[in-house]
């Protein structure tokens, strides 16, 4: 099962190449952070905050040719966690018929964004990535009583 997710925040420090977006649960409480490139950060800002720019970049590209193809992106849905590499999906509707196209999620995203295309995230990806934060946890835990 998936979980409706919303882009809540959006971390972009120029100085380095990992740049964080954070969905937030639509009704609860979780929180699930994405490590994304620079430049998917910017895609993403610039295609929340409206800017148009006079050459089309590849978010831009890929959505003008699902609409010319007859195509509407209807939802993202990250799909699995492997190795610390998340996997997404694109759901294009395409003559009644839906589409899975494989995506990484901060493209996925930039794409869907300006459009307010719903984000899911499936149940076990949530649950991995909680167990993983609780076993940092518990391991930075550890060591601060290591040092002690």
């Amino acid at each position: 099962m998936a979980v409706r997710m919303e882009l809540s925040r959006i971390f972009i420090r120029e100085m380095t190449d990992m740049q964080i977006i954070e969905l937030t649960e639509v009704d609860g409480d979780r929180t699930f952070p994405i490590v994304i490139g620079l430049p998917e950060a910017f895609a993403i800002e610039r295609r929340l905050k409206g800017i148009d720019i006079p050459r089309p970049q590849t978010h831009d590209l890929l959505a003008s040719v699902i609409g010319h193809l007859g195509g509407e992106l209807k939802r993202i849905i990250v799909t699995d966690l492997v190795d610390g590499t998340f996997y997404a999906k694109l759901v294009v509707e395409q003559d009644g018929h839906d589409v899975e196209i494989d995506s990484r999620p901060s493209d996925a995203i930039a794409l869907g964004v300006a459009e307010s295309v719903p984000i899911y995230v499936a149940e076990c990806v949530l649950a991995q990535t909680e167990a993983d934060a609780a076993s940092e946890f518990d391991m930075e835990s550890d060591d601060e009583l290591d040092f002690e």
